[in-house]
């Protein structure tokens, strides 16, 4: 079983930055594929951005893409999220999640986060 402890949500004007992390429990942390996902009010959860166990393969939504930047500290079983130049539609609430198959590329995640809330004012 692993858990998963999001932070770092808050509220920031557009253009600003915000860095999320993601704490999982577990000794097998640097074997397992980590994502970003998420979900704003009325609209279906959505994916961010995911790396591989090693770090090697990551992928951005195309929404995303140049603004955030995923990464993993295998020693501290965290995965970050720094996200620069917010935007107002960037305003949702941001899910870890972790899959034990090293590359998975999908959205069934095996575990989830409880989700942090990002929200981005204009």
């Amino acid at each position: 079983q692993v858990q998963l402890v999001e932070s770092g949500g808050g509220l920031v004007q557009a253009g600003g930055s915000l860095r999320l992390s993601c704490v999982a429990s577990g000794r097998t942390f640097s074997s397992y594929a980590m994502g970003w996902f998420r979900q704003a009010p009325g609209k279906e959860r959505e994916f961010v951005s995911r790396i591989s166990w090693s770090g090697g393969n990551i992928y951005y939504a195309d929404s995303v893409k140049g603004r955030f930047t995923i990464s993993r500290d295998n020693a501290k079983n965290t995965v970050y999220l720094q996200m620069n130049s917010l935007k107002p539609e960037d305003t949702a609430v941001y899910y870890c999640a972790a899959d034990p198959r090293g590359y998975y590329s999908g959205s069934n995640y095996a575990y989830w986060g409880q989700g942090t809330q990002v929200t981005v004012s204009s």
